[in-house]
């Protein structure tokens, strides 16, 4: 908030309003001004300028009545101490991190807004406690919170990055232009335009590393690829040996219920059969995942995939009919 004609005392004191009104559901006009050490008719004249500014203050008469803040059209700017700085970006870190379902991409972009003008003071705060925290949850792959927010911050501000990358084909320095952030609920995806390999790249952030910006901007491709859809796409097919394709005896909206979007692609074929889509890198595994599968199924392709399961289904015939004497 800018300094008003009145000067800083004035806007010292509309802040100071502000923080009262936020605190508790009613006060009295004789309360504010005990508080702020004014007269009545000042109090007044700030809750004015509170609601040039956009704050819905309300105003009751009579006995029980006072100023309430109440709710608008529009958020208005949010008035915070330190400790509540503090415990909103350590919530925020958490949330990010998966613990809580549904919030993490918002979270993401709402710390990365809150760090940007968190002092260095209360940052330090934030990530003691960050470091002192420790998640029970094997599900899910850890991120370093720095991390995320210089790509969050990259993404919203058309700004290059680069960083070291430990991929499953090696490790080295990649030059990128980050578009989206993605999360799958197990891990945190970022899909950017590779500029050394000259095409779109989908990369895990757990294996991301000294991530930084250098303020260069680029301007958004006019080409860049649906967000979800790529990274969906990636990591259930383009990353693996085999892919396969099973034509499943369930309607679509009932099997993705149980396959998330992470381990394949399940499209609609008719009301009562979908086509499930997966990659992976040993034909065994995929027989034994799909064998798992509640609903009977016909397998597409590959046809190697077929005379595997074959031989899985003899051995556990003659593993359940041989007599263990």
């Amino acid at each position: 908030m800018s300094t008003t004609s009145d000067g800083n005392g004035t806007t010292a004191r509309v802040l100071r309003l502000l923080d009262l009104l936020q605190s508790r559901p009613v006060w009295s006009g004789t309360e504010l001004a005990e508080r702020l050490g004014v007269t009545t008719r000042s109090v007044r004249r700030d809750v004015d300028r509170l609601r040039e500014l956009g704050y819905p203050v309300n105003a009751a008469h009579g006995a029980g009545g006072g100023y309430q803040l109440g709710a608008g059209r529009r958020l208005p700017p949010l008035l915070l101490d330190d400790d509540e700085a503090v415990a909103i970006a350590v919530c925020l870190r958490l949330a990010a991190g998966g613990t809580v379902e549904g919030l993490g991409e918002a979270a993401v972009r709402t710390l990365a807004k809150l760090d940007q003008v968190l002092p260095a003071r209360l940052r330090s705060q934030v990530e003691a406690i960050h470091e002192a925290t420790v998640t029970l949850d094997g599900t899910t792959s850890p991120v370093d919170a720095s991390t995320l927010l210089v790509l969050a911050r990259a993404c919203r501000e058309t700004e290059r990055v680069i960083f070291a990358y430990d991929g499953p084909r090696g490790a080295g320095e990649r030059r990128v232009e980050p578009y989206r952030l993605v999360a799958t609920g197990r891990r945190w995806y970022l899909l950017a335009y590779d500029l050394d390999r000259q095409d779109w790249r989908t990369f895990r952030l757990d294996r991301i590393s000294a991530a930084e910006s250098r303020g260069w901007r680029f301007r958004p491709r006019a080409d860049a690829p649906d967000a979800a859809e790529h990274v969906r796409r990636s990591i259930s097919r383009d990353a693996y040996d085999h892919v396969c394709r099973v034509r499943i005896h369930a309607s679509r909206s009932v099997v993705e219920q149980q396959i998330p979007p992470s381990v394949g692609t399940v499209t609609a074929d008719g009301r009562s059969h979908c086509i499930f889509e997966a990659g992976g890198n040993h034909l065994g595994w995929m027989a034994m995942h799909l064998a798992v599968l509640p609903w009977e199924m016909t397998v597409l392709d590959p046809p190697e995939l077929r005379e595997v399961m074959r031989e899985q289904a003899a051995r556990l015939v003659r593993a359940a009919t041989t007599d263990p004497a």
